[in-house]
């Protein structure tokens, strides 16, 4: 079945997709950017630079990050940042459900769609 994956740009501001907030959503269960990363497959670095370009898409950070020391660093989500993966996971739902015909339509016209 043909996936939709929405990704909604702000202009010069940035974008925001299906990774950004799989990050985000990684972040509020593992407390951490560099363990969100790592549950990712991806790097401390690219997490870092992902997290710092979120934030700055936005009026105001929706990661809030610890520096280590004796009891670990980590990281939380902001309320705001909370907010912001109910919007995009609603637009998510809805956008699935109003285009599931015509994702149906498309796989039966597919190459993966035909039978053999």
């Amino acid at each position: 079945m043909p996936r939709l994956s929405i990704r909604i740009d702000f202009d010069q501001e940035g974008r925001l997709g299906p990774g950004k907030v799989a990050l985000l959503e990684r972040i509020a269960s593992e407390g951490s950017i560099s363990a969100a990363g790592r549950s990712m497959n991806m790097s401390y670095k690219r997490a870092w630079e992902l997290v710092a370009e979120i934030n700055q898409s936005f009026t105001e950070p929706l990661v809030s990050a610890q520096t280590g020391g004796k009891t670990g660093g980590g990281a939380v989500l902001t309320p705001r940042g909370l907010e912001l993966i109910r919007h995009y996971r609603a637009i998510e739902r809805k956008a699935l459900s109003a285009t599931a015909s015509h994702l149906k339509a498309l796989q039966a016209i597919s190459r993966s769609g035909r039978r053999k």
